[in-house]
């Protein structure tokens, strides 16, 4: 379990993001009638926008500047978040409906939370993979410790 601990910590932080930027661009997307393709495109900018942002705020706490911090966050998020968001909207948008189904709908929040969920089940390994290899989150990890 020891090898997973760290790949499962770095995922649910991902997922953190990913699903604040997710939820977030599918529910502006839906309310304001846009077409499913710009309610993707936009789902996926504000994850990367909010996995990025909750990466930058704690390397900043080790004291690096804003650039170095960025730096940090794209070394340390790019694949996971990619991952998350290609497997997330593959789902959402795999389920029949689900992206016309409205914001009070079942099979909507159903849909996404599902989707959410087997994101992360994806992305546990390929974040344990790069941690592995000093990659990924590793990178994040030497920035808590100072």
């Amino acid at each position: 379990m020891s090898d997973w601990r760290p790949a499962l910590q770095a995922t649910l932080h991902c997922l953190t993001g990913c699903a604040i930027g997710e939820v977030l661009g599918m529910v502006i997307g839906t309310a304001l009638g846009w077409h499913n393709a710009a309610t993707v495109v936009l789902s996926i900018a504000l994850a990367f926008v909010f996995g990025y942002a909750l990466t930058i705020r704690g390397v900043l706490a080790a004291g690096v500047t804003l650039r170095q911090a960025l730096s940090v966050a794209l070394a340390a998020d790019t694949v996971s978040i990619a991952v998350m968001e290609i497997v997330d909207n593959g789902v959402v948008l795999a389920v029949p409906g689900a992206m016309d189904a409205g914001l009070a709908s079942v099979l909507f929040w159903g849909s996404l939370a599902f989707s959410l969920l087997i994101a992360f089940l994806v992305t546990t390994p390929v974040n344990r993979w790069m941690i592995s290899r000093g990659r990924g989150h590793a990178v994040v990890h030497s920035y808590h410790s100072m």
